[in-house]
């Protein structure tokens, strides 16, 4: 038996070890999201501490409360609160929980936070982007070795809860589940059309946008790439659906340049859960939709940690409107021109 006035060699070299490897510790204020690692931030809020900081000073002047009566939440406080329910997607009282507040906080901080983002689209969202178009077009050609491309189309379905009224019809896709079709144009997030019901075509949501109207009177030069699902024009060149050797050509480097707006989509949904699905109304889903894009912008432009992607769902939309003749004659061209 060991005698209790003896010191133990082994507890002695512990305790050296102990003081040699222990980790002050430091009592962080729970009101200050921000006083946390970057790691930490990323995490629950996508974006790390500066670019927080950064929505903020862009947000402050649309959401600051005027006075601080009733413990009125801190601008960074609303911003994190809008940025974890993006990047998890979780029930309201969850994110309530994780900050420390009740469901009708989150709630009210959410849609004003949604809206003041929203607001800010026509600055980060614009086509096209705020870049020389030849710049935009040598982008794309590095990719496959396609010319004049300014732009890749497609449509991506957001999964929303069955809405009530005479219209939930309206909001079943193909797929057999409730969602509204976003239009989105990508290198980065050019332009975005979300206000339509999963129900409606791709090509349709195309030809009632005001991008459409602005190609077809001829005021870029350039063209967007689409699938399948579009009739083709001479401003929205699509895949053979048949295609020769040459033309085989022409797909290849046709879906390998429009695969960047499929990776948007996916490095969307990755950084934002909450599109996987959202709880809401129809109307708030398009709101909360742009406010997603929107900050996706503003992580892309601020080079913000991008999440892994997984795999997109191709959805091989069958076409409603038939080829244009002067778009087929356009893509024969290019077929002859470029990929002979």
């Amino acid at each position: 038996m060991a005698c209790p006035f003896l010191r133990d060699v082994v507890d002695e070299e512990a305790l050296v070890l102990r003081r040699a490897f222990r980790r002050e510790r430091v009592f962080r204020d729970r009101l200050d999201p921000l006083a946390y690692h970057d790691d930490h931030l990323y995490e629950r809020y996508r974006f790390s501490a500066d670019g927080i900081r950064y929505l903020c000073r862009l947000l402050g002047p649309r959401i600051k409360h005027r006075t601080a009566r009733s413990h009125a939440l801190s601008v960074e406080q609303m911003v994190c609160v809008a940025l974890r329910f993006f990047a998890s997607g979780a029930f309201l009282y969850s994110v309530g929980d994780a900050e420390q507040l009740n469901k009708a906080t989150i709630c009210r901080t959410l849609r004003s936070v949604c809206l003041a983002i929203k607001a800010l689209a026509d600055v980060f969202i614009s086509f096209p982007p705020h870049r020389r178009l030849c710049d935009i077009k040598e982008e794309f050609y590095r990719i496959a070795g396609f010319p004049n491309v300014i732009g890749a189309l497609d449509c991506t379905h957001i999964r929303i809860k069955a809405p009530s009224g005479a219209h939930e019809a309206d909001f079943v896709n193909r797929k057999s589940f409730h969602s509204i079709n976003v239009q989105m144009v990508c290198s980065v997030i050019s332009n975005v059309v979300a206000k339509w019901p999963g129900s409606v075509h791709d090509s349709r949501i195309f030809r009632a946008s005001e991008i459409y109207q602005r190609l077809s009177q001829g005021e870029f030069s350039g063209v967007l790439l689409g699938d399948r699902g579009y009739g083709c024009q001479p401003f929205l060149l699509t895949p053979f659906t048949d295609p020769q050797e040459a033309q085989q050509a022409y797909n290849h480097a046709h879906a390998r340049t429009r695969a960047r707006v499929e990776m948007t989509f996916g490095l969307l949904k990755a950084r934002f859960h909450c599109l996987h699905k959202l709880r809401v109304s129809p109307v708030r889903a398009c709101d909360i939709t742009v406010a997603c894009a929107v900050l996706h912008n503003v992580a892309c432009l601020r080079k913000e940690r991008a999440p892994r992607v997984p795999p997109a769902m191709d959805w091989d939309n069958p076409a409603i409107f038939p080829d244009d003749d002067s778009g087929r004659l356009l893509r024969d061209q290019y077929v002859l021109n470029y990929f002979s």
